[in-house]
Parts: C-alpha cells; structure tokens; sequence
C-alpha cells in the first residue's frame, strides 16, 4: 500500500512530507539520484548506508512513487532506480538544503562543493534557481555539475574503500 493511500493523522503537508522524505538516509539516496546514480551499488557507496537501509529506503521511495526500478540484467534480474516526476519534482528541496549547508555548514575557506553551470549560457548559477547570467529559471535537468577536487576526491575514497572491503570479503 502506498504511504499516501494510508490515513493520515494530519493535514499538514509539512507532517506528509517528512513521512516521504523525512531522514537523512532518503534525502542522501535522492541526492546520488540527482547526482546520475541508478544503481545500487554506487547509491550504497556514495551513502554509506547499510545493503538493508538501503533496500529499505528504495522500496519505500518506490512505494511513495518517487522513483521506479527498471531492470538492466535479466540473469540474475537486477535492477536501476529512476526518478519519476514526483522524484524531479523534489529536486528544490534538496537545492534548498544544499544552498542552507553551503551558507552555514562550512568552515571559512572552504570551497564549494559542487558548482552547476547552466547548459543554456555556459555560466555558473551559484547557489540559486535563477542563473545571474542570462536570467532564466533552471532545474536540475538544465545544469552540468562540476565537483570540487576535495569532494570529487571524498567520493573517490569511498569507491575506493568499498572495493577494498569487498575484495577483502570475497
């Protein structure tokens, strides 16, 4: 049964919204969404989430409707993960918190995490939804990400441990 088919004891669409979206676990698994995974090996890598926290939290954004699987291997059958458009439709929230986290979650001097460039312009739109460039409103769809070399090498390091427990384990 899906979430919103559930009753709810609220109709605060605040209180709805955190039953969808409301731990750190999913707000991370969408970010590597957005960020061009769909498997889940590199969504568990990039999260650090357990195999079953992570299972977990694709059934239950499947279920809500945010993303669908989508087989790529039919023996065994594995599976991709997909944004629908409820799942795109998302993509302001986490904008908001990566926005919130660049302004008052860094020490001084620290550079920016990821820089978007408008694919339109070519120019980079900072921290907000409207390119200082040319003026138009962007989405997720509209932006090419550039990693910074501390965060491009964070997410190397995890790859690069997870080969390494893997290997150990098997």
């Amino acid at each position: 049964m899906k979430r919103r088919e559930k009753v709810m004891a609220t109709v605060c669409p605040v209180a709805r919204s955190t039953e969808v979206v409301g731990d750190k676990w999913t707000t991370l698994v969408l970010r590597e969404m957005y960020m061009g995974a769909t498997r889940f090996e590199e969504i568990q890598i990039q999260t650090e989430a357990t195999p079953q926290m992570l299972a977990t939290r694709l059934k239950s954004l499947e279920a809500d409707g945010m993303i669908e699987r989508q087989p790529y291997q039919k023996r065994p059958v594995r599976y991709e993960y997909h944004l629908t458009q409820k799942g795109r439709a998302f993509y302001p929230v986490i904008q908001a918190l990566r926005t919130w986290g660049e302004t008052w979650c860094k020490s001084k001097g620290e550079e920016v995490a990821v820089r978007f460039m408008h694919r339109v312009c070519g120019h980079e739109v900072g921290l907000d939804y409207i390119c200082p460039s040319c003026g138009e409103y962007v989405e997720r769809s509209d932006l090419d990400a550039a990693l910074s070399p501390t965060f491009a090498k964070e997410r190397e390091k995890r790859r690069e441990a997870y080969r390494a427990a893997k290997a150990r384990s098997g």
